[in-house]
C-alpha cells in the first residue's frame, strides 16, 4: 500500500487544479487571465447567454427602464407629451443588447440607444435582437476604457453587471462620466453578495464606490437594492451648464 499516499496526493492536486480552473474560468469569468480571455469566453457563451440569464421583462421594467425614463424626463430636459424624445443613451458592456432591447420596447421612449461591447459574439446576438428597431439602435465594438465618443454626447450612460470584469473600473467610469452630458443620468451596478470575495479586491464596498463616482464630478449618487449579487447605483452630471436642444 506504499502507493496510497501518492494516489491521495495526486487526487488532491487534481481537485485543487479543478477548483482553480473553476475559479478562473467560471466564477470570475477569466478576469485574472487577461482581457483577451474574458472576451473569448463571452464569444463562446454568446449564443446561449440569454437562455442562461433568463431576463424577466417585468423585472427589467420595474427596476431599470422605468426608473431610467423617469430620470430622463425630470433631469435632462428630454420632455415629450408622454415620452422621452430624442434622447441618446449609451449602454456600456451591452452584451447581447439587454438594456437597449428593453428600453427600445418601452412605449415612453422614442430616443436612440448605442450599445458598446468588446465581444464580437455578443454583439452578433445583439444585432439580431435589435434589428427591428432599425436606426434607433447602433452597436460599437470597443473597450470601455476608451470610449470613441465626444465629451457630453449622451443623455444617459448605463453599465449593468460588468464593471468587475473590466481591466480598470475607475478608468471606465471616468470615460462614462466624460461622455455624459450636463444633467445626464448614470446607471451602473456594484457587485456585492457571497461571490464578491472571489474577485479579490475588484469589487468595491458601497462607500468607496460612491466616493469614486463623487470624485469624478458626479452628484446625487444613490445606491439601490436590486439583486443578491448587485446593487443599482444612480448618479448624474451637474446640470449648471445644461442647454436643451430646443434652445440651439
Amino acid at each position: 500500500m506504499s502507493w496510497l499516499p501518492a494516489v491521495l496526493l495526486l487526487l488532491l492536486l487534481l481537485v485543487a487544479l479543478g477548483w482553480l480552473l473553476h475559479w478562473l474560468l467560471i466564477r470570475t469569468e477569466g478576469i485574472f487571465l487577461g482581457r483577451r480571455i474574458v472576451v473569448w469566453l463571452y464569444d463562446l457563451a454568446a449564443g446561449r447567454y440569454d437562455a442562461l440569464k433568463q431576463f424577466d421583462p417585468d423585472t427589467e421594467s420595474a427596476f431599470v427602464t422605468w426608473p431610467l425614463l423617469r430620470r430622463l424626463r425630470s433631469e435632462t430636459g428630454f420632455l415629450g407629451r408622454n415620452s422621452v424624445s430624442n434622447a441618446l443613451v449609451l449602454d456600456v458592456a451591452t452584451g447581447t443588447g439587454r438594456l437597449p432591447f428593453f428600453l427600445l420596447n418601452e412605449p415612453g421612449f422614442d430616443g436612440r440607444v448605442v450599445g458598446l461591447d468588446a465581444s464580437a459574439g455578443m454583439l452578433a446576438q445583439a444585432r439580431a435582437k435589435l434589428a427591428p428597431f432599425g436606426q434607433r439602435a447602433a452597436l460599437v465594438r470597443q473597450s470601455a476604457q476608451a470610449l470613441p465618443f465626444a465629451d457630453a454626447a449622451f443623455a444617459a450612460v448605463t453599465c449593468l453587471e460588468a464593471l468587475e470584469f473590466l481591466p480598470d473600473d475607475a478608468a471606465a467610469l471616468g470615460e462614462m462620466a466624460r461622455v455624459l452630458r450636463p444633467g445626464g443620468v448614470l446607471l451602473v451596478t456594484r457587485r456585492q453578495g457571497p461571490e464578491a470575495p472571489y474577485f479579490l479586491g475588484r469589487c468595491r464596498d458601497r462607500d468607496s464606490f460612491e466616493a469614486l463616482l463623487t470624485g469624478l464630478g458626479l452628484i446625487d449618487v444613490r445606491s439601490q437594492p436590486w439583486q443578491v449579487e448587485y446593487e443599482l447605483v444612480w448618479a448624474k452630471r451637474e446640470s449648471t451648464d445644461f442647454t436643451d436642444d430646443t434652445d440651439r
